[in-house]
């Protein structure tokens, strides 16, 4: 199928009148957990009925604040803001109180959407309350509407309103100012190494993404395919390639509302004959770990994004007998820029680009093969609001979105990632890969999660720190590991930190991947009130001579380690034990029992 450009000149809930059109108004296209169903007449229906009412007191190009998990009602509320000429911006409600107020500040929000079932729930009392007290402009609060209170408010009147809009619907929505090059949603990155940005999406980038995709996929996709979407809708990912792009080819989209439910989510599956999945490494093997026989037999293939596929995760599903589609994104790219297909899948990876994209790969020192990965494109976004200047769009230069990520292509065209930028480390004058290292654990420690981060070096400028959930993970496994599958010793970290556990986001990446920089002033919180509690230990080859290595030196190491992690914490006394574990030269273990972090802001 080829991609056709005139397909971008539309916006989101033009493209669904168009699907609707073309699938038929009682073709089933969203259903939830809740077993809310919804066809494409309803859908329509409902959008412009809720329309009427969120959007009262609003003005047509507003930005207006969704707080809502995945379920019928946040897909009818997105097409509903779209339809009315609004702008949804969708809150990451895992992102923490400081980040959601700083999101909102930042877009100049005026009102929040969300329900009082989902607040309860979650236990965003704290949130909401945040929120209601945040004033965007002096002596204007942010109002929360509940769309319980709105279902209560909507009468005969509206309901009659919405069945005439509908028969003119294309009609009535350009009435609402809205064009293809209008802002159809913003999203937030992660905000872990800083204050959250918003990503501003155009309509057309959305469309062109969908459209891009189904073309992309070279008939591998088809309206009788029914779509699985754990991923929330505040992830770029969730969004277009798990709900609009199935919804505008006439799939059937299942809404979850949490990826992390791994027993529950194969039943459903099951039950419901899904045969495409979108979802995360991490989420994947916690499905394929957690089925019954038969619960995922169903799936026809599943793709994944956000991070990279594990060769233990790609096992499992194998044994299933379905294939992992790995693909490569960004937010700023409404997401999709690559994926492998089931025609032409090459595992370690991502893909070709998707049709109508540009790419320019730039040198970087220190690295002899590849270099940094821009790309240019009808899906790039508007641009970027940030937290020093709220409401303000900054455009990408000349059209270019530098992914920061640092890549080789081939001759065929397929793109292998091999880390972040931020995340190469010059050891010794040679950049080596910190997401490279995790690989290497991964390989030595499958069960475990792994998170490399680097330090300065006195010696080799920089050095690398493994943290893992992996109780009894040492330097001496790692390094015979590494010297048996041939990675660079080079590449074995000089520390080893094993933690409790590491906590994901939403979508399925772990919460630092860089440590956040260090202020002046931390503001460490209290011992009495830590907002992460944990236990920690520090793992060192022993030297041949014990009191060679000094506690008071590794327990310095460590400190320093914390200090960059902007983490602080009360040591226990450094025991200096050899390991039968560790072989004769044994290790030097220090451990913490209590860490805390910064003070929110």
């Amino acid at each position: 199928m080829k991609f056709d450009p005139k397909s971008r000149d539309l916006t989101v809930f033009e493209a669904l009148l168009d699907a609707r059109d073309q699938f038929g108004s009682g073709k089933v296209v969203i259903e939830d957990a809740d077993k809310q169903v919804l066809d494409y007449n309803k859908l329509v229906l409902g959008s412009l009925v809720l329309g009427g009412r969120l959007t009262a007191g609003t003005g047509q190009g507003e930005t207006v604040g969704v707080l809502l998990p995945n379920v019928a009602g946040l897909a009818v509320t997105f097409f509903a803001l779209n339809a009315y000429g609004r702008v949804p911006a969708l809150l990451n409600f895992t992102a923490g109180l400081r980040n959601i107020v700083s999101a909102a500040k930042t877009t100049m929000l005026h009102t929040v959407v969300t329900a009082r079932r989902f607040v309860d729930a979650a236990k965003l009392e704290p949130v909401i309350t945040a929120l209601e007290k945040t004033e965007v402009v002096p002596g204007h609060h942010i109002k929360i509407i509940y769309l319980e209170d709105v279902r209560k408010q909507i009468g005969t009147l509206d309901k009659i309103k919405g069945l005439a809009r509908s028969r003119y619907a294309r009609r009535f929505h350009r009435s609402q100012g809205m064009t293809a090059d209008s802002p159809a949603v913003v999203l937030f990155t992660s905000g872990t190494e800083g204050q959250p940005k918003g990503v501003v999406l155009t309509n057309r980038n959305i469309v062109t993404n969908a459209r891009q995709m189904f073309t992309h996929a070279d008939g591998a996709l088809s309206s009788q395919d029914v779509v699985f979407n754990p991923l929330p809708m505040f992830h770029s990912f969730g969004l277009t390639a798990g709900t609009v792009m199935p919804v505008l080819n006439g799939m059937h989209v299942l809404l979850y509302p949490t990826p992390l439910h791994y027993r529950q989510i194969p039943k459903l599956i099951r039950e419901k004959h899904a045969s495409v999945l979108f979802a995360t490494d991490t989420f994947l093997a916690g499905y394929a770990r957690a089925a019954d026989e038969g619960d995922l037999s169903s799936m026809r293939f599943v793709v994944a994004g956000a991070e990279r596929v594990k060769d233990q995760t790609r096992e499992l599903w194998t044994k299933i007998g379905t294939e992992i589609l790995e693909g490569y994104g960004a937010t700023e790219c409404a997401p999709v820029i690559a994926c492998n297909l089931p025609s032409s899948n090459r595992c370690g990876t991502v893909g070709c680009a998707l049709p109508g994209m540009e790419l320019a790969i730039e040198p970087v020192a220190g690295i002899s093969s590849g270099g940094r990965l821009k790309v240019r494109g009808p899906n790039i976004m508007a641009g970027y609001v940030k937290a020093d200047n709220p409401g303000v769009v900054v455009p990408p230069e000349q059209g270019w979105h530098d992914t920061g990520d640092i890549v080789e292509i081939d001759d065929d065209g397929y793109i292998s990632i091999k880390g972040r930028a931020k995340r190469f480390a010059k050891i010794g004058g040679e950049m080596v890969s910190l997401a490279a290292v995790e690989t290497l654990a991964a390989n030595a420690w499958p069960e475990g999660q792994h998170v490399v981060v680097n330090l300065p070096d006195a010696k080799k400028g920089e050095q690398l720190i493994l943290v893992t959930d992996t109780a009894g993970a040492d330097k001496d496994i790692l390094l015979q590991h590494a010297r048996e599958e041939g990675f660079p010793e080079l590449w074995v970290p000089k520390h080893i930190l094993v933690v409790n556990n590491i906590p994901v986001m939403g979508s399925g990446r772990w919460t630092c991947r860089q440590p956040p920089r260090w202020s002046s002033n931390p503001g460490l919180c209290s011992r009495s009130d830590p907002t992460l509690i944990g236990t920690v230990k520090i793992v060192l080859p022993r030297p041949r001579s014990l009191p060679q290595l000094r506690c008071s030196q590794v327990r310095l190491d460590l400190g320093q380690f914390l200090k960059q992690a902007a983490l602080g914490g009360r040591f226990n006394e450094p025991k200096g034990v050899p390991s039968k574990r560790a072989g004769r030269n044994g290790f030097i273990e220090l451990s913490i029992d209590r860490i805390w972090g910064n003070k929110p802001q």
